[in-house]
């Protein structure tokens, strides 16, 4: 578990919403984005209905301080989405919500591949959508429920939509990138991992293989000349155009 898994699972429970309702959402929205970026994708749908099941109860906690316990079987959505539209609260926990886990619901158990006819498989562009949404309710509940600063919310959010690196295992905050690259593009991988936060020099020279630390500055000095990389405050951090470029020669691709 991250530093971002703990403070977004510390802000919830802070906020009072009960704990195994935590570990639920969390649980499911983490194993559908790992199963998601390694191709699994029908069970990553499958996972987006555990997910709705556990935003679902959040929202009767939210807005009756009570709910349906895990194990029991939920009322209809038709039913959900008519008691919380009715309910006290802000349009986002009433309406804006429990309508994107309607439709995380409706491609998860309506969309049959087996019926259509134009011969596309719509896995990978339904399990898109509901991954997209899956970390479009999470990063609203944040928002919701969250009592940070709006500064720090908008960086947990960030974090929170930013694509995951399978790729990459971490062993007690050592990075190892699980294929062999050359050092630039092992710097792109560690940075485009890292995200907004960024790197300092001396971290990527510590989680770079031992043959590449002599010449980390000179790889470094070579992105940063081809705009793949911006250094600034002690930080590197990759560029727009770094990101493209990791994604576009599919440097997170496993061997």
């Amino acid at each position: 578990m991250n530093s971002l898994d703990l403070q977004v699972r510390q802000g919830f429970k802070s906020a009072g919403l009960p704990n195994e309702l935590v570990e639920e959402l969390l649980d499911s929205f983490a194993q559908a984005k790992r199963r998601f970026y390694r191709d699994d994708l029908r069970p990553s749908m499958i996972e987006g209905g555990r997910f709705s099941e556990a935003v679902f109860r959040i929202l009767q906690w939210t807005t009756m301080q009570n709910y349906t316990a895990i194990g029991k079987t939920l009322p209809s959505v038709d039913r959900m989405l008519a008691t919380l539209q009715n309910a006290q609260g802000s349009e986002s926990v009433r309406l804006h919500i429990p309508r994107t886990l309607r439709l995380i619901y409706d491609v998860r158990n309506k969309r049959d591949v087996a019926h259509l006819a134009d011969g596309i498989d719509p896995n990978v562009q339904d399990t898109s959508l509901v991954i997209r949404n899956m970390e479009w309710v999470v990063a609203e509940l944040v928002r919701l429920f969250h009592n940070v600063p709006p500064v720090e919310a908008h960086r947990i959010i960030v974090d929170l939509v930013s694509k995951d690196v399978p790729l990459i295992q971490v062993f007690d905050g050592f990075p190892r990138i699980l294929k062999q690259l050359r050092a630039s593009d092992h710097f792109l991988v560690l940075l485009y991992w890292r995200g907004p936060d960024g790197a300092t020099l001396d971290e990527l020279r510590k989680w770079a293989r031992p043959p590449m630390r002599t010449n980390v500055r000179r790889t470094l000095d070579g992105l940063d000349g081809k705009d793949f990389i911006h250094f600034q405050r002690d930080l590197y951090m990759l560029t727009h155009l770094g990101e493209r470029e990791v994604e576009d020669r599919k440097l997170l691709e496993p061997q």
